[in-house]
C-alpha cells in the first residue's frame, strides 16, 4: 500500500473532522509531511512506543495511542481469563500526556478493565513500584523520557512491576497490529476509575528509603542543589531528601515548575552537561558538595561532584554507576549480607568495570541487552533463587533492589547522597572515592557518539550503516588488532586469533555489534531503539596506582577515545 493510500484511510468517519482537514490539506499542497506522517507505523522499541506527537501511522496521537491501548486490553483479557483486571496508568510533564493518560483510561475501561489513574504527573519508577504495590496487571507510563518537546511515548508495563520482555511484548504487538481503527472503544465507564493522590508517594519515597540507606553519616552537613530540569520528580525528590535527613538543599526554582516545553534548557537530558548548567551555577553560589538532576519522567539522573581541582564535574553514568554499585557490594559485604546467591544487573553497551566489581565482592553479574526491561526480566528469572542487589546501565540509569523494576532517580539519588555526605564526613569526595576504585580494579575511560539519521532516509542509511560494519569489521582500532566480534542479530562471537566462532544465545537477537582489540578496548555499535541515531559505545582502560595520576591517564586514555573515532570515521 503507498503511503498515499494509508493516509486516504484516515479520511473517514472513524477519525475526527480535525485529522481528515490536515490530511486533506496535505493531500492537496502535496505536503512532504504526508509522507514522513504515514511512510511506517509506529513501532515499539527497546523503551516501548515512542514518536512526534501529530496526525498519521507514524505518530503519536488518539489513535496510535488507541490502537496500542486496545491491543493491550485484548492481551490483557486473554493473560487472566475470569479475572478482574486492573492497570495503573501515569503520565509525565509533557504536552497531551495528561489527556492521553485519560485516554487510555477511557479504552481500557470501554472494556471492562478497572484503572488506578494518577491524578497529577507522577515519575516512571513510582508507576512501576505502584503496579507489584497495588497488585495491578499491567501498567501504562506516558512519556518520551528526555527526548525533546515534540515528542511523546508509551510505555507498557506487566504485573511484575517491569517492562514488558519476550513474550508478552511481542504478542501485545501482534494483537495491537491486528486492531483496526474502527475497533478501538472510546467511550470509557469512569465508575472504573480510582485516582491515585499524593498518598502514594509516601508509601514509594519510604521504599526509596528502605532499599537505598544504609548509615546516617553526615546527612545535615552535606550541601545538595537538585533540579527537576521542568519533570516529575519536582513531587517526590526534595519530600525525599527531607525524609531521608538531609538538611542543606538548595532547589534550581526555576526549574521546579512542571513544563512540556523545558524552556530553560536545549534538551532536558541529564546525560547533557547544558542541562545541569542552572544547577551548577547555582552550586558555585551555595558550595554545593553534588548537583542532582533528573530527566522529565524521572528515572534518568545526572551527578555533578567536586573534581581533584574542586570544580564541579557531571560524572558519565558508568562512572555514577561504578561508585553506587561499589558502595553498595562494600556495604553488603561488611554487613555479612553476600552469600553467594547475590547479582548485580548489567548490559551489553555498560562498562565491563561491572564484571570485575561482581567478581571482587563474589556475587554474580547477569548481562543482557540495552534496557531496563531486561534487567527486570532477570529479577523475575531468578525470583527465589538469587537475589538482585542493584543494576544499571550508561544511560544514566540506575537501581536499588527489587522493590521498582526500572531505573530509578529517586532511591539512586538518596543512595549517592549518603554517599557523598559519608566521604565528606571522612574528608574526601565522592570523585576521590571513584580513583580509589579504579586503583584498585582499574581505570575504565568511556565515551559515546551518537549519528542522527532523521526520517525515511535518515533510517534507510543507518540500515545501511550497520550492514557495512557487520559485513567490513574494521581489522584494527586505535593501534590494536581486533580480536573478537560479537554479533547479537547472529548470536555469534567470532574470535579472530583462534578463527573459532561461538554461538552466544543466552541474550535475545538485537541488532547490536561489539569489538573487542587486543588491548582491551570496547566498540559498540547500536541503532537506537527510541530515536532516529545510530549509538557508538567506546570504553578503553589502563592502570592506575595513585590519584596524583588521575588527570595524566584521563587526558591519555581520552586521546584514545579520540583514536577511535577517527578510524571509525565517526
Amino acid at each position: 500500500m503507498t503511503t498515499l493510500e494509508k493516509a486516504k484511510l484516515w479520511l473517514t468517519d472513524t477519525f475526527d473532522e480535525e485529522t481528515q482537514k490536515t490530511i486533506q490539506e496535505w493531500i492537496d499542497t502535496n505536503s512532504d509531511e504526508l509522507e514522513d506522517s504515514f511512510y511506517k507505523e509506529l513501532e515499539f522499541g527497546t523503551g516501548g512506543m515512542r514518536g512526534i506527537m501529530g496526525v498519521g501511522t507514524n505518530r503519536l496521537n488518539k489513535y496510535t495511542l488507541g490502537q496500542a491501548t486496545q491491543g493491550l486490553a485484548n492481551y490483557l483479557h486473554e493473560s487472566f481469563p475470569n479475572q478482574e483486571i486492573k492497570v495503573a496508568i501515569a503520565y509525565d510533564v509533557r504536552h497531551n500526556s495528561k489527556e492521553f493518560g485519560k485516554m487510555c483510561a477511557d479504552v481500557l475501561t470501554a472494556n471492562g478493565i478497572k484503572v488506578l489513574l494518577f491524578k497529577e504527573h507522577r515519575p516512571t519508577p513510582e508507576l512501576s513500584f505502584t503496579v507489584r504495590d497495588k497488585n495491578c496487571n499491567a501498567g501504562i507510563v506516558l512519556t518520551a523520557s528526555h527526548n525533546p518537546p515534540e515528542y511523546n511515548g508509551y510505555k507498557v508495563y506487566w504485573n511484575d512491576g517491569a517492562q514488558i520482555v519476550p513474550p508478552d511484548d511481542e504478542n501485545i504487538i501482534k494483537e495491537v497490529y491486528s486492531v483496526k481503527f474502527n475497533e478501538i472503544k472510546f467511550d470509557g465507564n469512569d465508575d472504573l476509575i480510582e485516582w491515585i493522590g499524593p498518598e502514594q508517594d509516601d508509601v514509594y519515597i519510604d521504599a526509596c528509603m528502605k532499599n537505598s540507606l544504609y548509615q546516617d553519616v553526615g546527612r545535615d552537613n552535606l550541601n545538595i542543589v537538585f533540579t527537576s530540569i521542568h519533570g516529575t520528580t519536582y513531587a517526590t525528590v526534595p519530600q525525599a531528601l527531607a525524609k531521608a535527613g538531609f538538611k542543606k538543599v538548595d532547589l534550581v526554582r526555576e526549574q521546579m515548575i512542571p513544563s512540556g516545553n523545558f524552556p530553560t534548557v536545549a534538551s532536558p537530558n541529564p546525560e547533557e552537561p547544558a542541562a545541569l548548567e542552572m544547577a551548577m551555577d547555582l552550586a558555585r553560589i551555595t558550595n554545593g558538595d553534588i548537583v542532582l538532576g533528573t530527566d522529565p519522567d524521572g528515572d534518568r539522573l545526572g551527578i555533578a561532584v567536586r573534581n581533584l581541582d574542586g570544580e564541579m564535574q557531571l560524572l558519565n553514568g558508568n562512572q555514577t554507576n561504578t561508585i553506587l554499585t561499589y558502595y553498595i557490594l562494600d556495604q553488603w559485604k561488611k554487613a555479612g549480607r553476600i552469600t553467594g546467591k547475590e547479582f548485580i544487573g548489567s548490559t551489553i553497551v555498560t562498562s565491563d568495570i561491572f564484571i570485575d566489581i561482581a567478581e571482587k565482592f563474589g556475587v554474580d553479574c547477569k548481562i543482557g541487552l540495552t534496557g531496563f526491561k531486561w534487567i527486570g526480566k532477570m529479577i523475575r528469572d531468578f525470583e527465589g533463587k538469587e537475589k538482585f542487589v542493584c543494576g544499571g546501565e550508561e544511560s544514566f540509569g540506575f537501581m536499588t533492589g527489587d522493590f521498582v523494576r526500572d531505573k530509578d532517580s529517586c532511591g539512586s539519588i538518596l543512595l549517592a547522597c549518603e554517599i557523598a555526605a559519608w566521604c565528606k564526613a571522612n574528608n574526601t569526595t565522592m570523585f576521590e572515592y571513584m580513583i580509589e576504585i579504579y586503583k584498585d580494579l582499574g581505570m575504565y575511560y568511556e565515551g559515546l557518539v551518537n549519528v542522527v539519521r532523521k526520517g525515511r532516509t535518515g533510517a534507510e542509511e543507518i540500515i545501511q550503516m550497520m550492514k557495512d560494519f557487520r559485513e567490513n569489521p574494521p581489522a584494527e582500532i586505535a593501534g590494536s588488532k581486533v580480536a573478537i566480534v560479537k554479533d547479537f542479530q547472529e548470536q555469534t562471537s567470532l574470535n579472530l586469533s583462534k578463527n573459532q566462532k561461538s554461538v552466544m544465545d543466552d541474550i535475545p537477537k538485537s541488532n547490536v555489534l561489539i569489538y573487542y582489540t587486543e588491548d582491551g578496548t570496547k566498540v559498540c555499535v547500536r541503532p537506537s531503539g527510541t530515536e532516529p541515531k545510530i549509538k557508538f559505545y567506546v570504553s578503553v582502560k589502563d592502570q592506575i596506582a595513585s590519584k596524583e595520576e588521575f588527570k595524566e591517564k584521563a587526558a591519555l586514555l581520552g586521546q584514545k577515545i579520540n583514536q577511535v573515532k577517527e578510524d571509525l570515521k565517526l
